[in-house]
């Protein structure tokens, strides 16, 4: 079942407006974007592309936005049969992108059990 754009594009915000005032507040010079698939031969269901938070150093400037991608298709082909799981599964990997962001690995996210 393919969702209506806007509506996916507002569950995405609204996942960015979920974490807490604080933690919204430091995340600097990143871009989140929707596109419908990823690259081809990339089974992928976001991409963090950027420097994280934990590794910029006196020198960062006059850089590009750090892109978090959210892709769509792939989010739908796989939950879109249950409009809340289609929900919540958006939600995690956008988090799951921002902890990226935030400098957070994926081997750290694992420990955490939020991989």
């Amino acid at each position: 079942m393919e969702s209506d754009a806007a509506d996916f594009e507002a569950t995405v915000q609204a996942a960015v407006d979920s974490l807490p005032p604080g933690l919204r507040a430091r995340m600097s010079n990143v871009a989140i974007v929707v596109e419908d698939d990823p690259p081809a031969g990339r089974p992928l269901l976001g991409l963090y592309q950027g420097v994280p938070l934990t590794r910029r150093g006196a020198y960062y400037g006059g850089v590009l936005p750090d892109k978090i991608t959210i892709y769509r298709r792939p989010l739908e082909r796989l939950y879109g049969s249950d409009p809340e799981r289609l929900r919540g599964e958006i939600r995690r990997v956008v988090l799951h992108e921002l902890a990226h962001h935030f400098g957070i690995s994926d081997e750290r996210l694992m420990q955490m059990g939020r991989y």
